[in-house]
């Protein structure tokens, strides 16, 4: 790994700094990590390693999460929408005009809005447990559907899902017993962390609230799936709480030749299975990606 050690960078966005991982020759097709809720580019800190042998890869922090800054709701209107705007602007600082697109909870609906504003910056799609389709929702989305019908009276509900309990358990539900000393406690820990930071609080019961909107658009993600059909590989943990394995299956209606793979692992499924994800990621990417597509290249005057 010495040969492709990860950087920790960061780059001025709107006035904002935003915190990215980096690894890999920027010479080879770029590989573009997007995080969920409640964890950060942390979540990728084996898989980059794992690519950067072959690809160049990026994977940024959302404002709000991780090392990125969190300015409190008085100052940043917390969207979907924003934070795939700040996104694509991250990557036009770096110079990444193509990448394969890799999304994970939160980061589906905001690399998926990337790629219907940009389609023709997408070499290929992977996604790993993020919601496109209602077919993929679990009776945590009730909680949350009441929330945007009433915030007042169902905040005390919501906040439950921002305390250390429900934090461990997004990493630990679903996976086999036999796998579940391969999850660090590092992962809740760190994230939990996080949240914990004077403010956070109120920007996660922002974007909460924000939710609804992404699934508003689904429709325009599947006209672009249709349209434009990405070479996608699907990897899913099929005991995911959050992110039921019918969300998974619910791609294939619009991007019939997808990759379907339904692993046996929860909602964070790389702490459990990085190493069958990473081998299906380069098997996929060896054979999808146009032999040459130096498209990808990056240029960032942020290093």
């Amino acid at each position: 790994m010495a040969d492709h050690p990860v950087h920790h960078r960061s780059a001025q966005v709107r006035g904002r700094t935003l915190a990215y991982r980096e690894a890999g020759d920027p010479a080879n097709p770029t590989v573009l990590l997007l995080h969920g809720f409640p964890a950060s580019s942390h979540m990728f800190r084996g898989l980059i390693e794992d690519l950067a042998g072959r690809y160049h890869v990026l994977a940024p922090d959302h404002l709000g999460f991780g090392a990125s800054d969190a300015p409190p709701i008085a100052e940043f209107a917390y969207t979907f929408d924003a934070l795939a705007e700040l996104t694509t602007d991250l990557l036009d600082t770096l110079g990444a005009s193509r990448f394969a697109l890799y999304v994970q909870d939160y980061g589906a609906p905001i690399g998926l809005r990337i790629a219907v504003a940009h389609p023709e910056r997408v070499s290929a799609l992977i996604v790993q447990n993020g919601n496109a389709y209602t077919d993929g929702f679990t009776p945590f989305f009730d909680g949350l559907r009441d929330y945007w019908r009433d915030p007042v009276r169902y905040e005390p509900a919501m906040r439950e899902a921002l305390r250390p309990a429900f934090t461990r358990w997004q990493y630990t539900h679903g996976v086999p017993e036999e796998r579940l000393d391969r999850i660090s406690p590092d992962t809740w820990t760190i994230d939990q962390a996080l949240l914990d930071r004077p403010g956070n609080v109120e920007i996660q019961l922002r974007l909460f609230a924000d939710y609804r909107t992404n699934v508003d658009r689904y429709p325009l993600f599947h006209a672009y799936f249709r349209e434009h059909r990405p070479p996608t590989l699907i990897a899913w943990g099929r005991g995911d709480g959050l992110f039921g394995p019918e969300g998974a299956r619910a791609f294939l209606r619009d991007l019939p030749d997808a990759q379907l793979h339904l692993l046996d692992a929860g909602h964070f499924a790389l702490e459990s299975h990085r190493p069958e994800i990473a081998e299906l990621i380069l098997d996929f990417l060896d054979r999808r990606l146009p032999v040459g597509d130096t498209a990808a290249r990056v240029t960032s005057s942020a290093r």
